[in-house]
Formats: structure tokens, C-alpha cells, sequence
């Protein structure tokens, strides 16, 4: 590294290109898993899906899209990152593409049950590559840059989107974000590689080994379940998975029963729905990036990495909560301005991953991500039934609001009290 450094080469930048392709990867994961959302208020009428019915074809990605997080981390801590990613997006395509066939609820309900599955190793993935190939100083930024995909695709297709619904119905949506899906498949696979095999320069690499990088170079052993269960007993770990549950929550609202709350509470049309469904979205990227963006600044002026990764996240769960003032309104611009700054500040406390790679155990990258999120994916599991049968009953998201504003001051305690200072986790030996 002395030499580089000496040297004064100019750092190559392939570590971008491949955060460009995770970026893209988490956008076309979103899209396919919560473009339901958009076609729920025409498909539960053509289907005649009854709210409650319709929070559990919401809920049911989350079923195995959780219960697969552990396998699906094994598999990429044993098989890499480049396979993996690549097998998971092209069965989730072809599974969104699958939906544009259904006839009833029970291909509908199957169908969400294999896109969680495929869909599974996505982000412990995209963890591992973020740590494989970012300095420590640069890892909150990285994560906020391809989190941002979760909200992104949604915030500016959705005028599109909301066209393609209203001019050729719901079916086409999903053999647009299906088809989309399999062409990048192809390019991942072309495009992605780990640092030793990339035509990144001496000087990048050096950089990225000074910082901590190329944790993840090379397949990790068989699975020890003895050290996994080690790791599910950590007060660590349970600090961020109940964190990241809450934060979830409010996630999971504005993927699912946001724009059937625009439709049905608000009684907004098919324009005004595309239009103001844009807003909350956008405002959820700039606090992702502005997270990202505060946490690893705080980091390099020497701030700790305790205070540094948990402070935004705090905040941001803290005024999350924020959303139930939006019961108390009744002009649909403020709702949205109230919306847009609760989704803002989900965006700040959506950071999680970087803590991931800050305590995972060594070797233990994919596992520690699976677990991770799998307890931040039983909200996909929770919210949805919760509301979903808040509404049934009320008949009204009133309460469904109040549920989620409540959930959010739990993560913020989560992270508070429970996750006490970001460090890696040493796990005793196994005898």
C-alpha cells in the first residue's frame, strides 16, 4: 500500500460500477415485489379480494421471503455473490411475470409465495458487496445509494405506471417489470465481479483494503449452525433486527395499502393517486441519501461509529412517527406534506444494512444479513394483516396509522437501549 501511495497513481472507480448495479438491482426487486400495490385497488375488484383476504396475499411474500433469509444467506456466504444474485433475479422475474396469468386467489397467493423465496438473497447480498468493495468511511453513503432503489423506481414510474394501468389494466404491469427484470439478470452476470477478479487499479484496491474491504473475497466455509444460533443470541443483534422491524413498518405501508389509502380514505383518481403517489417516494430517497450522507461525514471528522450510524437512524424512526398527525387533516396537500416528511425520515433510519456489515461476524456476513432481515421482514409478514384487518373492521386507516406511528417509537427505543455500542461481534468458540 506504501508503494501505491507513493506512486501517486489516480484510484480507478469500478467500486461505483458496481454499486450502479446493486442500485438497479434493489430498483427492480421493489418494483416487482410492490407493484401489487399499485394493482390491488382494480385487481381486488376483477377478483373480488375483500380487504382482509387482500392483507394476506400483501402479507404472504413475506412468509417465505423471511423464512428464507437464513438459507438464502448460507447460500451466498457458500456460493458468492455473483451467482447468487444473478439465479435470485431471474426466478423473481420470471415469478412477476408469472402474474400476469392468475385467474384466482389461490395462483395469486402461490405466486407471492415463490417471488419471496426467489427474492430472498437480495439484500444480505447487496450487504456483502458494499463490504467487499467499500471502505468503512464510505459504507453508510454506499448503503443509502442502492437503499435508495427501494423507493425510487416507485417515486418516478408511477405516473407511468398508473398510465399503463388505466390504458391496457393491471396485468401489464407485471409483464413489464417481469421482462425488465430478465434482461438484467443477463447484464449481472456480464457486468458483476470481486475486486480480485475486476480490472479495478493497484491503487483502488489498496484504498479499499486500507478501509476494511475484501471481507468477502472469497466463499466462505459450510455453515456452522452452532455459530449461528451463537449469533441469534447477541444483544446486538437483536438491537438491530427489532430496529429494523420498526422501521419496516412504516416500509411496508407506503409499498402496500399507501395507494389504496390515496384511493379509498382519500378518494383521490387514477391521476391524482399518480401524481401525489410521486411525492412521499422522492422525499424518502433524499433521506436515505442525507443519511448515508450525514452518518459516514460524522464518521470522518472523527465522530464515533456508535454515534455515527445510530444517530440518523434514531432521529429518523423518531419522526417517522410523525405520520398518525395526517388523521387530523383534511386537505390532501397537507396529507402529503405529512406523508412525505414521515417517508423522508424512514429513509434516514433505512441504514441498517451498514450496521450489518459493522458487527457482522467474520465469515458470517451473509448469515448476519439473513437473520437481519428476516426480523426486519416480519413486518412484510405483520403490517399488512394488521391494517389490512384494521380496515375490515373500521373502515378506516385512522388506527392503521396510529399502529405505525406506535411501531416506529418502539425502533427507535430498539436502537436507544437495546444495541448499545457498533462493533464487531466476537463469538465464543464452539467446542
Amino acid at each position: 500500500m506504501t508503494a501505491v501511495a507513493a506512486s501517486g497513481d489516480r484510484r480507478s472507480r469500478v467500486r461505483f460500477s458496481m454499486l450502479a448495479l446493486i442500485a438497479t438491482g434493489t430498483l427492480i426487486n421493489y418494483l416487482d415485489r410492490t407493484i401489487l400495490g399499485i394493482a390491488a385497488p382494480a385487481l381486488t375488484k376483477e377478483l373480488s379480494i375483500s380487504p382482509a383476504l387482500m392483507g394476506v396475499v400483501f402479507s404472504a411474500f413475506s412468509w417465505t421471503y423471511a423464512a428464507s433469509q437464513i438459507p438464502g444467506g448460507a447460500f451466498l456466504d457458500r456460493f458468492g455473490t455473483r451467482l447468487t444474485y444473478c439465479l435470485s433475479v431471474g426466478f423473481w422475474s420470471l415469478f412477476t411475470l408469472f402474474h400476469a396469468l392468475v385467474g384466482g386467489i389461490a395462483s395469486l397467493l402461490g405466486l407471492r409465495l415463490l417471488l419471496g423465496i426467489a427474492e430472498s438473497p437480495c439484500f444480505p447480498a447487496n450487504g456483502r458487496v458494499v463490504a467487499t468493495w467499500f471502505p468503512r468511511q464510505e459504507r453508510a453513503l454506499a448503503t443509502g445509494v442502492y437503499t435508495v432503489g427501494e423507493y425510487i423506481g416507485l417515486a418516478f414510474l408511477s405516473p407511468l405506471l398508473f398510465a399503463m394501468l388505466a390504458h391496457w389494466g393491471w396485468r401489464s404491469l407485471f409483464v413489464g417489470a417481469g421482462g425488465v427484470g430478465l434482461v438484467f439478470a443477463l447484464i449481472w452476470w456480464r457486468g458483476y465481479r470481486e475486486p480480485a477478479d475486476s480490472n479495478a487499479n493497484p491503487a483502488e484496491i489498496a484504498h479499499i483494503v486500507a478501509g476494511g474491504g475484501l471481507a468477502a473475497h472469497a466463499a466462505a466455509p459450510k455453515l456452522d449452525w452452532s455459530k449461528a444460533s451463537l449469533l441469534l443470541r447477541e444483544r446486538k443483534m437483536w438491537g438491530i433486527c427489532l430496529g429494523q422491524f420498526a422501521g419496516n413498518s412504516t416500509l411496508v405501508f407506503f409499498l402496500t395499502w399507501f395507494p389504496t389509502y390515496l384511493a379509498v380514505e382519500r378518494h383521490m383518481d387514477w391521476l391524482k393517486i399518480g401524481f401525489f403517489a410521486i411525492l412521499p417516494f422522492i422525499a424518502a430517497s433524499v433521506g436515505v441519501l442525507f443519511g448515508g450522507w450525514w452518518s459516514d461525514t460524522m464518521l470522518r471528522r472523527g465522530v464515533s461509529a456508535t454515534v455515527a450510524r445510530k444517530l440518523p437512524i434514531i432521529l429518523g424512526l423518531l419522526l417517522a412517527s410523525t405520520i398518525v398527525a395526517a388523521n387530523f387533516v383534511t386537505d390532501d396537500r397537507v396529507v402529503i406534506a405529512i406523508l412525505s416528511l414521515a417517508f423522508f425520515a424512514q429513509g434516514m433510519a433505512a441504514l441498517g444494512w451498514t450496521l450489518v456489515s459493522d458487527i457482522a461476524p467474520e465469515g458470517m456476513l451473509g448469515v448476519t444479513g439473513g437473520i437481519f432481515n428476516l426480523a426486519a421482514n416480519l413486518a412484510g409478514i405483520i403490517t399488512p394483516l394488521v391494517i389490512g384487518g384494521i380496515v375490515a373492521v373500521t373502515g378506516s386507516f385512522a388506527y392503521a396509522l396510529g399502529f405505525i406511528g406506535v411501531v416506529a417509537l418502539l425502533g427507535a427505543l430498539s436502537y436507544i437501549v437495546i444495541l448499545t455500542d457498533v462493533s464487531r461481534i466476537e463469538l465464543p468458540q464452539v467446542t
